[in-house]
C-alpha cells in the first residue's frame, strides 16, 4: 500500500507504547506539598503575623504592608529552597485562559554579586500590560498601565517543568482607571455582595452567630483525547479545537460502551499522572471516567470555596493540556470536536454556605418544615425566572453553541429542576397549603445478600440546564472550554439580588407586626406566584417543552451566541450588576464587546480553515482521484467492458458543490459588516450556513474517494485508535 502522511499516523499511533510514569505516591506524602497554604504560612511566620493573615483571609479587610513584608520573605524562602528563580503573577483576562508575568527573584549588588530578593510591595502588586489583553475598549493602545493584586484568599503554588520551577501568586488584574479587566475581581465582588445579604437573611431567621458566607464550585470537567499524530494533520483540530470535516464513523456511541467503560490502559497511565500533578498542588481530583462518546473522558474535584475552585479549574485544564503532549496525545476541550457524538461540558456544582450555619441549600429530611432552606432556595428560583437570559449569556461561545440543545446537553432555554420532592412542596407553598411530602424511603433490591440504602426523594433530570441535585445546584449548560469564574458571577449576583428581595420584604412585613413564620410563606407564595413558570420537572429535549417553554410560560429561547450576548446590554441586567457593586456599565459593556469579538473571531478563523483544507487538500485528493477513476474507465471501455460513470458523476458533482461553496464563503467573508451585533449575526446566519454547505460536500465525498487518497485522519482513526 502506498505510504502518505496519514497512513503513517495511523502506524506510528498503533506502535505507540503508553508512557512509563513513576508509581504512584502515597496521598498523604504529596498532598499540597507545592502549595503555600495556611499550614506552611503557621510553620514559617512569627505568630501574630500568621493570625493577621488567618483573619484577612476569612473575614476580609486590608492587609499591612510590614506583614505583607514578611510572608513575602517566608514565601520566597520557601519557593527558593525548592528551587524556584522565579515568581509569576498569574491572573485571568477575559479571554477564558490564564496569564503570567514572570519576574526573576534576582537582585545585583554594588560588588557585583546576586541575590534572591522579593517584598512585600512586590507581592502585592505587579504591572502588566493593560492595553494588551482585551479590554473591550476600556484601554487604548497607547494606555497602556495594568496592575495585578495579589488575591490572598488563593494560595500561591509552585508550578515546575523540565526546566525549572516558578512561584506562582493568584492575582487580580485591573486598570489604571480601576475598571476589572479580569474574570476573577468580579467573582470577589459577586460573593461579598452575596454575603452581605445571606448573611442579613439568616440574622433575620434569628441567627445571633453568622460566619461570613462564601460560595463553592466543583466543576466537572469533560474532554477528548486525541493522538497527537493525527491532530498535526488536521488544521481544524490545531487552530479551531473542532473538526470542520469528517464523516461519521459507522461505530459512535449508539451502542453506550464506552459510558463508564474501562478506561483504556494508556489513558489511565495519563489521568494518573494528571491527578499527582494536581494532589501537589492541592486540587482534590475525586472521579475519573469514561465519559458518553468514544475518545472522551471526565474528571471532577471535590467542592471548594469558589475562588479557589476557579483557580484550581484553570489549572486543572493547564494540566490536562500540558500531560496530554506528553503522553503523545491532545487534550481537545472544545465543545463540539467531533459532529454526530457528545460534545463536552463542565457542569458547575454551585452551592452557598458558612462555618456556621452549614450548607445553606441542604434540604435535609424535611424540607418541607426547613424555613432557611426554603427561602435561599426560593431565592434561587426567582433569580433564574428574572435572569434566565443572563445565564444564558454567560455561558454563550461559539463553541458552546455547536452544543447547546442537541440531545447531549441542556437546551438555551434556562429552567430550574427542583426534583418531584421540593416541586411538591414548592406547588403547595403556591397554593398556601404546604404538608408533608414523600420523603423517599428505602430501595427494595430483592436480593437478601444486597443491601437497602436510602432512595432519594426525586430522580435527577440530566435534561436541565440548572438542576437541584440534593443540596446543591448544577449548572449543566457551561462549556468545557470556559472559565467557570462567570457563570458563578452570574449565580452569586442573581442570589445576592434575591436575598435582598426577602429581606426588604421580610422586614417590612415583621415591621407590620407579622410573625417570621407568616412573612416567610408570604413571600415564598408570592416568589412562585410570579416566578414558578421557570420549574420544570420534564424532558429539557423535546419540542413539547421547547414550544411550551417560549409560547405558555413566556421564558426566552436564546440559540446562539448573537442572541444571547445582547442580554449584557439590557438595562435591567445593568441595573443588576450596578447595583450589586459587581460590574459597572462600562465594565459590563466591555465584557459584551470582548465576548462578541471572540465569537466573530472564532467562527472566521474557522471559516478560513475551511476555505484553506477545502481548497489545499480536499480538493486536489478528489481530482487525483477523479483522474485515475477517468483512466480506469477509459481501460475498461477498451476492455470492451461498459463503464459506469454513475460513482464519477457523484464525485464530480460534490466536488463542482465544494467549489461554488468556497467561493460563496470568501464572499461573504470579505462582505463582513461593522458593529459587534451586526457583526455577530453576519457569523450566526451567513458564514456558519455556508460552512455547513462545504462540511457536507466534503463529507459526502470521505465517503466516495478511494481511502488511500484521502488526506485528512477520520473519525474512526481519531475517536478509536489510541
Amino acid at each position: 500500500m502506498p505510504s502518505s502522511p496519514r497512513l503513517d499516523a495511523i502506524q506510528r499511533t498503533q506502535q505507540r507504547p503508553a508512557a512509563a510514569t513513576a508509581p504512584a505516591a502515597p496521598l498523604q506524602d504529596i498532598w499540597a506539598v507545592d502549595v503555600f497554604n495556611l499550614s506552611k504560612m503557621k510553620s514559617s511566620l512569627p505568630k501574630e503575623i500568621f493570625k493577621s493573615i488567618q483573619k484577612t483571609i476569612k473575614d476580609g479587610g486590608k492587609l499591612d504592608v510590614s506583614v505583607a513584608n514578611v510572608v513575602a520573605q517566608a514565601m520566597k524562602d520557601w519557593a527558593v529552597s525548592r528551587g524556584a528563580l522565579y515568581y509569576a503573577h498569574v491572573f485571568y483576562p477575559l479571554t477564558n485562559s490564564t496569564a503570567e508575568k514572570h519576574d526573576g527573584f534576582i537582585s545585583t549588588q554594588s560588588d557585583g554579586s546576586a541575590i534572591c530578593e522579593f517584598t512585600g510591595k512586590v507581592l502585592v502588586q505587579g504591572e502588566p500590560d493593560g492595553s494588551s489583553f482585551p479590554n473591550g475598549g476600556i484601554r487604548s493602545t497607547f494606555e497602556a498601565r495594568g496592575y495585578t493584586a495579589w488575591d490572598i484568599t488563593s494560595p500561591a503554588y509552585l508550578m515546575a517543568t523540565p526546566n525549572g520551577v516558578t512561584l506562582c501568586i493568584p492575582t487580580v488584574f485591573v486598570s489604571w482607571t480601576g475598571e476589572a479587566l479580569d474574570k476573577k475581581t468580579p467573582l470577589l465582588r459577586s460573593n461579598a455582595a452575596m454575603n452581605k445579604q445571606a448573611q442579613r437573611l439568616l440574622k433575620l431567621l434569628g441567627n445571633s452567630d453568622v460566619a461570613p458566607v462564601n460560595s463553592s464550585c466543583g466543576a466537572e470537567q469533560e474532554y477528548f483525547l486525541v493522538d497527537s499524530a493525527f491532530v498535526s494533520l488536521r488544521p481544524d483540530l490545531l487552530l479551531s479545537g473542532r473538526t470542520l470535516f469528517g464523516n461519521p464513523s459507522a461505530k459512535g456511541q449508539q451502542f453506550d460502551d464506552h459510558y463508564f467503560g474501562a478506561i483504556p490502559q494508556r489513558v489511565q497511565v495519563f489521568m494518573q499522572d494528571v491527578e499527582q500533578q494536581m494532589y501537589r498542588l492541592g486540587i482534590p481530583a475525586k472521579t475519573r471516567h469514561n465519559e458518553v462518546a468514544p475518545g472522551q473522558f471526565e474528571i471532577a474535584p471535590f467542592f471548594e470555596a469558589a475562588n479557589v475552585a476557579t483557580d484550581h479549574q484553570q489549572l486543572t485544564m493547564t494540566l490536562l493540556k500540558n500531560t496530554a503532549r506528553k503522553h503523545g496525545m491532545n487534550c481537545l476541550l472544545h465543545e463540539k470536536p467531533f459532529e454526530g457524538i457528545n460534545g463536552s461540558g463542565k457542569h458547575v456544582n454551585w452551592s452557598v454556605g458558612n462555618s456556621t450555619q452549614g450548607n445553606l441549600l441542604d434540604p435535609g429530611s424535611s424540607p418541607e418544615e426547613n424555613m432557611q432552606f426554603l427561602l435561599f432556595c426560593g431565592a434561587v428560583i426567582r433569580g433564574a425566572h428574572l435572569y434566565g437570559p443572563l445565564l444564558r449569556a454567560v455561558v454563550a461561545t461559539a463553541g458552546n453553541d455547536h452544543r447547546l440543545g442537541a440531545n447531549e446537553a441542556p437546551p438555551a432555554i434556562i429552567s430550574v429542576y427542583l426534583g418531584s420532592q421540593l416541586q411538591e412542596v414548592y406547588t403547595m407553598i403556591k397554593d398556601g397549603n404546604l404538608g408533608s411530602t414523600d420523603h423517599g424511603g428505602l430501595m427494595q433490591l430483592g436480593v437478601d445478600t444486597l443491601p437497602e440504602f436510602p432512595k432519594d426523594p426525586g430522580d435527577r433530570n440530566r435534561t436541565s440546564p440548572f438542576a437541584f441535585t440534593g443540596n446543591r445546584f448544577e449548572f449543566r449548560a457551561v462549556g468545557s472550554n470556559q472559565s467557570v469564574a462567570g457563570p458563578l458571577v452570574a449565580m452569586n449576583t442573581i442570589l445576592a439580588d434575591s436575598l435582598e428581595y426577602m429581606c426588604n420584604e421580610l422586614e417590612a412585613k415583621m415591621g407590620a407586626g407579622e410573625s417570621l413564620e407568616s412573612a416567610a410563606a408570604s413571600v415564598l407564595k408570592a416568589i412562585m406566584e410570579a416566578h414558578g413558570n421557570v420549574v420544570f420537572g420534564g424532558d429539557g429535549y423535546s419540542s413539547e417543552w421547547h414550544q411550551m417553554a417560549v409560547n405558555e410560560r413566556g421564558l426566552e429561547n436564546l440559540p446562539t451566541t448573537a442572541d444571547a450576548l445582547l442580554v449584557l446590554e439590557r438595562d435591567s441586567v445593568k441595573d443588576l450588576f450596578a447595583r450589586m457593586g459587581v460590574l459597572t456599565p462600562v465594565e459590563l459593556q466591555s465584557r459584551f464587546e470582548v465576548y462578541a469579538e471572540q465569537y466573530v473571531l472564532a467562527v472566521e478563523v474557522e471559516a478560513k480553515l475551511a476555505l484553506q483544507i477545502a481548497r489545499t487538500q480536499v480538493y486536489p485528493a478528489v481530482m487525483q482521484y477523479l483522474g485515475d477513476l477517468a483512466n480506469s474507465l477509459r481501460y475498461q471501455e477498451d476492455l470492451g467492458l461498459p463503464p459506469d460513470r454513475a460513482m464519477a458523476g457523484r464525485i464530480a458533482t460534490l466536488n463542482q458543490e465544494l467549489l461554488a461553496n468556497c467561493t460563496a464563503l470568501e464572499s461573504a467573508l470579505a462582505s463582513a459588516p461593522h458593529g459587534s451585533a451586526a457583526h455577530m449575526r453576519h457569523c450566526a446566519d451567513g458564514l456558519l450556513p455556508l460552512m455547513h454547505k462545504i462540511r457536507e460536500a466534503v463529507d459526502g465525498l470521505e465517503t466516495l474517494v478511494d481511502d488511500k487518497a484521502w488526506p485528512l485522519p477520520t473519525y474512526q482513526e481519531m475517536l478509536f485508535i489510541r
